[in-house]
């Protein structure tokens, strides 16, 4: 799967639409799934900025989606170690 770097919220609408839609759900039924209206979950996909990170969170796992945080710059890893600070 190919990974998108998100810098603005801006971009979010678009890319939660269109991984909804490769996950072949309906808003209707990423709603359900959701626990939400349908209506709802419109605005989400409309408004993500205004979404709490839990909520993003569960539609992202809903749609089979990963976050990845990592710092500017540094390659793409799948190894999933975690920093050594940590």
């Amino acid at each position: 799967m190919r990974d998108y770097t998100v810098h603005t919220s801006a971009q979010l609408p678009m890319l939660l639409q269109a991984f909804r839609k490769e996950a072949g759900l309906t808003q209707s039924e990423a709603a359900l799934r959701l626990g939400v209206t349908q209506q709802t979950l419109s605005a989400l996909e409309r408004h993500a900025d205004t979404v709490s990170a839990d909520r993003l969170l569960r539609l992202l796992s809903i749609l089979g989606v990963d976050l990845v945080l990592r710092k500017s710059g540094e390659p793409n890893s799948s190894d999933g170690v975690a920093p050594s600070a940590w």
